[in-house]
């Protein structure tokens, strides 16, 4: 009697529907009865450069750790004050590099000798006023900075611009279409899809500027003008 009950029991949860995990999804597929033309389309769109972004710091030598990493200390404290009279905000200055290294002296057939150690204090700095950068490069030098690297030249918010070449794209993807089409004596139905495939938001490369260079009268930092591209693909259906 007992493995009836069982029996009746496995019969009659296996008849209840169970939901397993998620709902799958269903996929749209769009059928094309014409010719298919699949093809790739580019956009582009130009802006000048409103933020320059440097790494600045100083490197010390000295005989122990603890008078190498106090020297650094010292020097980068004068390298913030700079950068806060020059009106730096804290939201644009960032520590990116702390390091302490000893140093060798090195002889054939001797073991290396310990001759002191050498400390390392960068910070990665915003600057929003390009024009103002070449004048405060001087001043970090002028206040103990002996390691700058940069400026890398960007655009703060670039979601215009590249909405922009999204267009062109669009319409450059259309045009090309068209000509397609009727080389081919036909006509553009519809667009069957589009995706983004990705684009390209060019930076130059970050040259470095020397610190002899930064004393001279005056170091000018020229922002130039920057692309910005998008790439699409697109499906179109031909009649």
């Amino acid at each position: 009697m007992k493995h009836a009950w069982l029996a009746a029991l496995f019969l009659a949860a296996s008849s209840v529907p169970v939901a397993v995990g998620a709902q799958q999804t269903p996929t749209i597929t769009q059928t094309v009865t014409g010719t298919r033309l699949d093809l790739s389309a580019t956009g582009e769109s130009t802006r000048v450069p409103d933020v320059a972004v440097i790494s600045t710091g100083v490197v010390t030598r000295a005989v122990t750790a603890s008078a190498a990493i106090q020297q650094a200390a010292s020097r980068m404290a004068r390298v913030r004050s700079a950068l806060k009279s020059a009106g730096i905000a804290d939201r644009d200055i960032q520590t990116s590099n702390l390091s302490l290294n000893p140093e060798y002296r090195y002889v054939e057939n001797q073991p290396p000798k310990l001759t002191g150690y050498s400390a390392t204090n960068q910070l990665t700095v915003r600057f929003r006023d390009i024009a103002a950068t070449g004048k405060i490069i001087d001043a970090l030098v002028a206040e103990g900075a002996n390691q700058i690297n940069g400026p890398n030249l960007t655009i703060d918010k670039p979601e215009a611009a590249l909405d922009e070449a999204r267009f062109q794209a669009v319409a450059a993807g259309r045009a090309r279409a068209e000509l397609y089409a009727r080389s081919l004596g036909l006509r553009v139905v519809r667009v069957v899809s589009v995706s983004e495939s990705g684009g390209s938001y060019p930076v130059p490369p970050m040259p470095y500027v020397m610190a002899a260079r930064a004393q001279a009268a005056d170091t000018k930092i020229d922002p130039g003008e920057q692309k910005l591209q998008i790439n699409l693909a697109m499906t179109f259906e031909l009649q």
